[in-house]
Parts: C-alpha cells; structure tokens; sequence
C-alpha cells in the first residue's frame, strides 16, 4: 500500500512538473514572439508558467472531483476522491464504491475533452492577462500576451492532457491484470 501511494504521489507530481515544463518554453516563445525582447519573455515565461502550474493544479482537482462526483456524504466522497486520486483503493474497494463499475479510467469523451480544455482557456486567459500586464505595465501587450498565449497552451494542455489520461489508462490495465 506504500508503495502504491508512493508511486501514485510520484506520478501526480511528474504529470504537474512535465506540464509546467512545457508552459515554461512555450510561455517563452510566445512572449518573445510578441515583445520582441528576450527579458520581458523571460520574466513572463518564468513568471506566468509558475502562477499557471498552480491553478492547473487547482483545475485539474476540481475536473477529477466532477468526474467522480456520487451521491455520497461529504467524508465518503473526500475519502474516495483522494484514494481514487492516489490509485490506492483496489478493485474491490473499487466496485464498492462505484456500484459494481470499478474506477473507470476510459479516456473521457470528446465533449468533456473540450469543456475541460475550454475551462482550462478562461482560467489561463485570466492569470496570463494579469501577469503579463504586471510585467510590461503595457495592456495592449497583456491583452495580446493574454489572448495568443492561452490559445496556442491550450492546444497543447489537450495533448498534454490526453497523454497522461492514456497514461493512467495503461497503467490502470496493468496493474488490474
């Protein structure tokens, strides 16, 4: 069982780390590409990705508390939703909780796909905006900062997203064989 959580800590915190890896270099790129000046870029592409890291992390319990929601009392659903999260509930436990369905970690579809990554888009609108115009003090660059960036990251949180939902896919496979 502690290995288990270990392994399950280890994995939520690489998903966290290779995401904020990637919003740091395309953050970096695309504040370049608008201010045409490598220390505003920087300042942005360290900056921005860190305050983002954290709200997605934010985004990422609220989207897995909907996914699993159940009628349930309060301590029952927070209980479930952090060992669901840590993958320490075993098949049992699993079917018990679900009601005979086990923890389903099928790849969402298409429509929550795209509600979440929409989500996703207005929430990093709003953190991209207030950082880039905290930095340049210039709004029509914030604004511009705050309109490309979050469109060109959102394409790639979906494929971000979707390797790692693959990921806890086959995971979950093997583990249950």
């Amino acid at each position: 069982m502690v290995v288990t959580l270990a392994r399950s800590v280890q994995s939520l915190a690489l998903k966290i780390a290779s995401y904020g890896v990637m919003h740091l270099v395309v953050a970096m790129l695309v504040a370049f590409a608008i201010t045409r000046d490598w220390r505003m870029a920087l300042a942005i592409g360290v900056v921005e990705p860190f305050f983002q890291t954290i709200a997605y992390s934010f985004h990422d319990r609220i989207w897995h508390r909907i996914e699993h929601r159940r009628t349930r009392s309060g301590m029952e659903e927070a209980s479930e939703a952090v060992t669901a999260r840590l993958d320490v509930m075993n098949a049992e436990e699993q079917a018990r909780a679900h009601g005979h369905h086990g923890h389903s970690h099928a790849l969402p579809s298409l429509k929550k796909i795209a509600v979440k990554t929409v989500t996703y888009g207005v929430m990093h609108f709003v953190v991209a905006v207030s950082v880039a115009f905290a930095i340049t003090q210039n709004l029509k660059v914030a604004l511009t900062v705050g309109v490309i960036e979050p469109l060109v990251q959102m394409v790639f949180f979906a494929i971000h997203d979707r390797i790692w939902t693959g990921r806890e896919a086959r995971r979950a496979t093997t583990q249950a064989a």
